[in-house]
């Protein structure tokens, strides 16, 4: 069945005009351009029933668009970048939202696809994926992307997305102070909040604590092993700061009373990644066990220049040094015994992780109290 002859003639008319993007508000029946001049609305009235119509008008799209009245592919490589570079804006023109997150998770993404994109589509996981490309970040959608998720935060009920959302929208410039004390202050009732602020502003925490009670000893002399190329110097510099101890005592309150798994996994990663300086090798898959025999070897080895360096300081140091070790290790492997046989969450997963947290966190407290001798 032939679109109807108001229909056709009003979207060739439309299509003359060049759009920049459209959408089909299928339960109203309405379909939508965006132009340099504003929206453009147009009715459909259909022949038949409006599902079967739908497709009509989209294979009529299509056709103009493509050539083929078949649509967009719906294969999974849609959602991993694999674009044609050349007719991308021309996907926004096919009225497909699966086309539209095609869109969002292309490596082509610009701040002004962004723009035309978000016209067709709000959504929040293609907000969440646009703002992983800093051309948006930077530009004018960055901003509203963020203010999007933030008003939808509510709503979500996963800790991933929770997680991923305000790692996103701390990002430089895109929110400002009030937002983020409203989120650092959603976050004591939710912890999957605080493991995006570990994760995206590290060093600059809202809620400051003291620096550990070597700092005002250490800082001097642990800048100059810096100044001198000793990385793990400056990881412990920086991990002793006042900053550094705000970081530790709140990667320890997501750990002390965690609800989820992936709050688990995603801090363990996190933690993994504020410590990575430590493990240039990268991140190990190992157990709390083999990761405390490690450390303790790497630390006694005379032959790793480093770690000497600083025990020429004072040996009680080899403790911290032992526990950054450790911290960088961070992973998976850490769990796995527990979260590999068991998919509990809340208290029953929490007394499951006591064996191998329990040992974690004591590492943690070491950088917390870390004293001379």
């Amino acid at each position: 069945m032939d679109l109807a002859p108001e229909d056709s003639l009003r979207l060739n008319v439309m299509l003359a005009n060049r759009p920049q993007a459209i959408r089909i508000d299928e339960s109203r029946m309405i379909l939508y351009a965006l132009s340099d001049k504003g929206d453009m609305e147009i009715p459909l009235n259909p022949t038949c029933r409006d599902e079967q119509y739908i497709k009509q008008v989209r294979e009529m799209l299509s056709m103009h668009v493509l050539g083929s009245p078949s649509g967009y592919p719906r294969h999974i490589w849609s959602r991993m970048g694999h674009l044609n570079s050349e007719n991308i804006e021309e996907l926004l023109l096919l009225g497909e939202p699966e086309a539209v997150v095609a869109i969002a998770y292309s490596e082509e993404l610009t701040d002004e696809l962004a723009r035309k994109a978000w016209w067709a589509l709000e959504d929040a996981e293609n907000a969440r994926q646009m703002l992983r490309v800093a051309d948006v970040v930077q530009g004018e959608m960055g901003p509203v992307l963020a203010a999007y998720l933030v008003e939808f935060l509510p709503f979500e009920t996963e800790a991933e997305k929770i997680m991923d959302t305000v790692q996103l929208v701390l990002q430089p410039g895109l929110v400002d102070d009030s937002v983020k004390a409203d989120l650092w202050k959603r976050a004591r009732r939710k912890n999957a909040f605080y493991v995006g602020f570990l994760a995206a502003l590290p060093d600059d925490l809202l809620e400051q604590r003291q620096a550990a009670p070597a700092w005002d000893k250490l800082s001097g002399p642990l800048q100059e092993m810096s100044d001198g190329g000793n990385r793990l110097a400056a990881q412990l510099e920086r991990v002793l700061s006042a900053a550094g101890q705000s970081w530790l005592r709140t990667l320890n309150s997501v750990l002390e009373k965690p609800g989820t798994q992936d709050v688990v996994n995603r801090a363990l990663d996190v933690a993994a990644g504020y410590f990575s300086s430590v493990r240039p090798e990268g991140q190990a898959d190992a157990t709390i066990e083999e990761l405390l025999q490690e450390a303790q070897t790497w630390a006694d080895n005379p032959g790793n220049a480093l770690p000497q360096q600083i025990l020429n300081l004072d040996p009680a140091l080899r403790q911290a040094l032992i526990a950054m070790r450790v911290l960088s290790g961070s992973g998976y492997g850490i769990v796995r015994p527990v979260f590999g046989r068991s998919d509990a969450i809340g208290t029953l997963m929490r007394r499951k992780l006591q064996p191998v947290l329990d040992p974690y966190r004591e590492q943690i407290g070491i950088l917390q109290g870390c004293r001379l001798s």
